[in-house]
């Protein structure tokens, strides 16, 4: 009985062991904890056919040395109702990180002059496409989640400059389409419905509609006699993020535009005719009677090499797809619309109310140093109308091969589905533990068995 209760004894030592060693489900994302706060942007009013394309400094946004794993959001009103796109159309909403002088940080008079942003890797020139997340009508049904164990780091002390405090802006290009003669000639900034008649005598002849067509407090025509009233509108966004620690891999954003020309005309950084990153462009009505598809291509050399770990592309109404190809024409990513069909928020008929997103497994998409990508943006076209201020951008998250905790591993890895690095410690130091003691377990049942008489029987 003594024997047995023993073994008993270890037997249960064992098990508490072992308990130990498993992870836990509670704790989503290698083992971090998943950290989530939403947060109400500054108001912003629209009526029937008004724009409003605000810039608003130091939002509220968690603080501190993190990794975002993500950042989702959405149009609502002053009771937190979901906005429908054919009512409000998020033309896009973009985040920026950037540094601010101590004294300035939290003035709440604070502006771009004042900040120094902290760009994205690629490739526009520096005033444009810099932001860190950004998305458009899509913003509702598409994943911008970071997979483990990546996330992009922010709030790194070793990198903001004594003196100054990280901040973030958020710019929201909201139009109201209540009562719009044309809806979507509204969301795609046709200049012969807006009053910017002071300003198209400074734009190209051809310039037929655009960002310089709808930018803020300009509005767009609606059907005569409509009333509607004006109404306040927030952005409310949800920011998901772990605490920074040395099981977390960080990953380079690029953004790459169909429109860069490639030019970087007198080392100018901003926006200008074949300058860089042109952000929009048209697409032609088609010439023969029915549709027809529109393909643009660019080039791109990437500067480092990687690995993908997340890719999407942004599109406007008209976009069939966009695709990243790699060396030799391998699909990098294939991104496509995701066309509403009904009336409640994020199903809007006709819209573009999400895009969908490339997870390829870790190791499986390498990207070389110097490699020649190719991006091709598809939007279609009727012989009655074409498409203006359209996009053709796509986002890549990469990990840098240089990355890994463990470079005596070689090729990056996966530290598992749900353990940190202090967590892998802690297993192997409980899996020694284990052994040690199933080791025990059988010695003693050996000594005992021997001590008492008890002998295996052979065959």
């Amino acid at each position: 009985m003594e024997q047995s209760h023993h073994i008993h004894l270890l037997l249960l030592l064992l098990l508490i062991t072992t308990s130990l060693v498993a992870p836990s489900q509670a704790s989503v994302g290698n083992g971090h904890t998943i950290k989530s706060a939403t947060f109400l942007s500054p108001k912003f009013v629209l009526g029937p056919g008004s724009v409003e394309n605000n810039f608003f400094y130091n939002i509220d946004f968690p603080r501190g040395h993190i990794g975002l794993k993500s950042f989702d959001a959405e149009v609502v009103d002053e009771a937190g109702n979901s906005v429908p796109l054919y009512e409000t159309y998020l033309h896009h909403w973009l985040v920026e990180r950037y540094h601010a002088p101590r004294e300035k940080a939290r003035d709440p008079n604070l502006s771009g002059k004042d900040v120094t942003y902290v760009r994205n890797d690629g490739f526009c020139q520096n005033g444009i496409n810099r932001q860190s997340n950004g998305l458009g009508s899509e913003t509702r049904r598409t994943s911008t989640y970071v997979p483990d164990p990546y996330a992009i780091q922010v709030g790194n002390p070793a990198e903001i400059p004594a003196g100054y405090e990280e901040g973030w802006m958020l710019n929201v290009h909201a139009i109201d389409t209540r009562g719009a003669e044309d809806r979507l000639g509204c969301t795609e900034c046709l200049c012969e419905l807006y009053n910017t008649s002071g300003v198209t005598g400074f734009l190209p002849n051809d310039y037929r509609g655009g960002l310089f067509c709808c930018f803020g407090h300009t509005e767009c025509r609606v059907e005569q006699g409509f009333v509607a009233p004006r109404r306040n509108l927030y952005l409310r966004y949800t920011v998901k993020w772990v605490d920074w620690d040395i099981g977390v891999l960080p990953v380079k954003i690029y953004i790459f535009d169909v429109t860069d020309t490639g030019k970087r005309n007198g080392g100018s950084t901003g926006f200008g005719p074949e300058n860089g990153c042109q952000i929009e462009y048209d697409i032609e009505p088609c010439r023969a009677h029915g549709w027809c598809v529109d393909v643009k291509r660019r080039n791109f050399t990437m500067p480092s090499g990687g690995y993908i770990v997340y890719s999407v592309a942004h599109q406007h109404t008209g976009g069939i797809g966009s695709t990243l190809y790699g060396k030799d024409g391998r699909v990098i990513c294939h991104s496509v619309p995701i066309y509403g069909t009904g009336n409640e928020p994020g199903n809007e008929d006709g819209y573009i109310v999400g895009m969908t997103t490339c997870y390829p497994k870790f190791g499986s998409v390498k990207l070389a140093a110097g490699e020649e990508l190719i991006l091709e943006s598809n939007y279609t076209s009727t012989s009655e109308r074409g498409h203006t201020g359209v996009m053709g951008l796509f986002y890549i998250l990469v990990a840098d091969q240089t990355s890994s905790a463990f470079p005596f591993l070689g090729a990056p890895f996966s530290i598992g589905d749900y353990l940190s690095l202090s967590s892998w410690y802690v297993v192997a130091l409980f899996g020694l533990m284990a052994v040690a003691i199933g080791v025990g377990v059988l010695s003693f049942a050996r000594k005992e068995g021997a001590e008492s008489g008890y002998h295996r029987v052979m065959a």
